[in-house]
């Protein structure tokens, strides 16, 4: 299958690049992903500390609940302060 590709207004291909991983190590939990999605594929989760973290307060970072509804605008990458996603370009049904 080929990737899915469309038309901007002016003519122009734009294949879009859906968000496939959030990096959970690097991720502040800031909440600007899930602010700016239009879609609501983020929430905010919270963890325990692991054994080796000196904190002893739960943390909390984002993490892809609704993949599938990704647009592949790429708001969610712009708007990260510690780049945290990957997108990829995907095929339909993927």
């Amino acid at each position: 299958m080929s990737v899915i590709t469309g038309l901007t207004r002016d003519g122009t291909s734009w294949t879009p690049e859906f968000v496939v991983h959030l990096d959970d190590t690097t991720c502040i939990g800031c909440g600007r992903c899930y602010k700016v999605c239009p879609r609501d594929v983020f929430t905010l989760e919270e963890r325990e500390p692991d054994d080796d973290d000196d904190m002893d307060d739960v943390v909390s970072v984002m993490v892809i609940e609704n993949g599938g509804d990704c647009i592949g605008c790429g708001s969610c990458a712009r708007v990260c302060p510690k780049r945290c996603h990957t997108h990829e370009a995907r095929a339909a049904g993927e």
